[in-house]
């Protein structure tokens, strides 16, 4: 996908951190090119997460996140480090800013601890190096710490440009090394395969488009080599007496599966847009032992239901109303529900007995990792809408039969 192409769930995050005043705005918009953030003089300018999207050649596109200062302070001060600490569960590289002259204080060292226990690759980007005496500029290092962890250190002048350069080709190594090649149907297929895209044109559906997983399962099933086909539910029928032979694979939308199932003998594989999703950004075989989770659940029991964007609720809306009808039926009780959309998601999680997920096709893997990751160690079953409504219709081992 190209620049204009690919959605931020696609993208790699590359998150600016650091104490405030250092120049990490600045050197966000020496990076893009752009004033993407406001820059100021006065400490603390930056109040909220800025986002920006870009082409890091040769890592392709990114998302560049600019955070406030990690030592801001007050209670609204306080607010602000949560949302840049925040950051660090979207981040698939970090770049911790300091001053060159001053050097690291107690906030980044602890930010560099955080990194390496999550993982992240990061660079020490020592900033304002225009304003030191003459010298050379040390030489761009690229290594692993003592955790093992990818790192790297390049000097840069916002100001002046100096560096900047070296700090993005530095970044794009450490994407372009660290990114894992993950297929959402390509790998199930084979050149010359025909599979069929069960895409039902209803009051859900967004005008004049196809909603995200079903446009990137299409993509990535042309890229495979195979010949992917489209039609609704009531034109499925006239679609498969066109084919000389049945298709290699059926993939539907999850709240089509009763109809579709219906509609086709039982060797035909099929599975969901949703459940693909699962696959590909999260942990399959704990998807499914947390669907079955659901099937204990208690009146009194919490049910998260968490989605991955905001969008216009409707009167049969397929997160308050549709699944909380699904889980009721599925466990026999009569749980109660919470929401969330978009970025917001608790941190504590063990008030709840399950957590219901969206696909996420609108967040990164990284954070989707991160939130399954939250909800594994507080030993919270975290489960996706596709994995629901397949035990909602019994369907569940026909529709992972396809995955494996």
């Amino acid at each position: 996908m190209g620049l204009n192409d690919a959605p931020s769930g696609e993208r790699a995050h590359i998150v600016f951190f650091g104490v405030r005043n250092v120049g990490k705005s600045s050197l966000v918009n020496a990076v893009t090119g752009q004033e993407t953030a406001v820059v100021s003089d006065a400490p603390g300018t930056t109040t909220d997460p800025v986002r920006k999207a870009m082409e890091l050649l040769p890592a392709g596109p990114v998302l560049i996140v600019d955070t406030p200062g990690v030592d801001d302070a007050g209670k609204v001060g306080d607010l602000r480090v949560q949302r840049a600490l925040a950051a660090l569960d979207e981040a698939d590289a970090a770049v911790l800013v300091v001053d060159a002259a001053r050097g690291p204080t107690p906030f980044d060292e602890s930010l560099v601890r955080a990194f390496q226990k999550r993982g992240v690759p990061y660079v020490i980007a020592e900033n304002k190096g225009d304003l030191l005496e003459e010298g050379p500029a040390p030489a761009v290092a690229l290594e692993r710490d003592a955790e093992g962890c990818c790192k790297g250190r390049v000097r840069t002048s916002a100001t002046t440009g100096a560096g900047v350069a070296d700090l993005k080709g530095v970044l794009a190594t450490l994407i372009t090394c660290t990114k894992s090649e993950r297929r959402l149907v390509g790998d199930l297929l084979a050149p010359g395969d025909v599979v069929v895209l069960v895409i039902p044109l209803d009051s859900g559906a967004p005008k004049g488009r196809i909603i995200l997983p079903q446009q990137q399962v299409l993509r990535d099933a042309l890229a495979a080599g195979a010949f992917p086909c489209a039609a609704g539910v009531e034109m499925l029928p006239a679609l498969l007496e066109k084919l000389s032979a049945p298709p290699r694979l059926i993939v539907t939308d999850s709240q089509a599966f009763g109809a579709v199932d219906a509609l086709l003998p039982a060797d035909v594989p099929l599975t969901s847009f949703s459940i693909l999703m699962a696959r590909y950004k999260g942990d399959l075989p704990a998807q499914l032992e947390a669907v079955q989770a659901l099937e204990r659940l208690a009146d009194d029991d919490v049910v998260l239901i968490a989605e991955g964007c905001t969008h216009h609720r409707q009167c049969d809306d397929i997160g308050t109303v549709k699944l909380p009808a699904w889980i009721r039926d599925i466990s026999g009780a009569n749980p109660r529900l919470a929401f969330t959309s978009g970025r917001d998601f608790p941190a504590d999680l063990r008030s709840c007995a399950a957590v219901v997920h969206c696909g996420g096709c609108m967040l990164s893997a990284k954070e989707m990792a991160s939130r399954l990751q939250r909800a594994r160690e507080q030993r919270v079953p975290f489960t996706n809408y596709g994995m629901v409504i397949a035990r909602a219709h019994n369907m569940l081992a026909r529709a992972l039969a396809p995955l494996g």
